[in-house]
C-alpha cells in the first residue's frame, strides 16, 4: 500500500523525527520528491557533521508509485546515515525506529 497523501507522509516525518529525537539521534528534516531523477532516496547536508554525527540533513524520499514500507524504509535509513551510525548500534537503532512507527501507525485511525 502506498502513501495515501502528502499529508500523511508528513505526518511519518513527524513522528520519525520524534522518535529519533527520543533516542538521543539527530533527527533529519524529511522532503519528497528527491531533486535527482531516477533515485528513490538521497541525503543533503546542509552543514558538515559535527564529531562524526548530524549535521543539518535533508532526506529526499520518492513517494509516488512505492510501497509504504519501502518509502519508510528509506526513510529509517536516512536517520542512520545522518548519525553516521554503524553496526552494532546502527540495528539497534533501525529495530526501536521501526518498532516506534509501528506503534504510533497502530494509533492513528486509517493507517496500517
Amino acid at each position: 500500500m502506498e502513501f495515501s497523501s502528502t499529508i500523511e507522509f508528513a505526518d511519518a516525518a513527524r513522528r520519525l523525527g520524534r522518535a529519533a529525537v527520543g533516542l538521543g539521534l539527530v533527527g533529519p528534516s524529511f522532503r519528497s520528491p528527491p531533486r535527482l531523477v531516477g533515485v528513490d532516496r538521497t541525503i543533503r547536508r546542509r552543514s558538515a557533521p559535527s564529531e562524526g554525527v548530524g549535521g543539518d540533513a535533508v532526506v529526499s524520499v520518492r513517494v509516488r508509485g512505492r510501497r509504504r514500507e519501502a518509502v519508510m524504509a528509506d526513510m529509517i535509513e536516512g536517520v542512520v546515515a545522518t548519525n553516521a551510525l554503524q553496526p552494532p548500534e546502527a540495528d539497534r537503532i533501525r529495530n526501536a525506529l521501526w518498532d516506534a512507527m509501528s506503534e504510533s501507525a497502530m494509533s492513528v485511525p486509517g493507517a496500517a
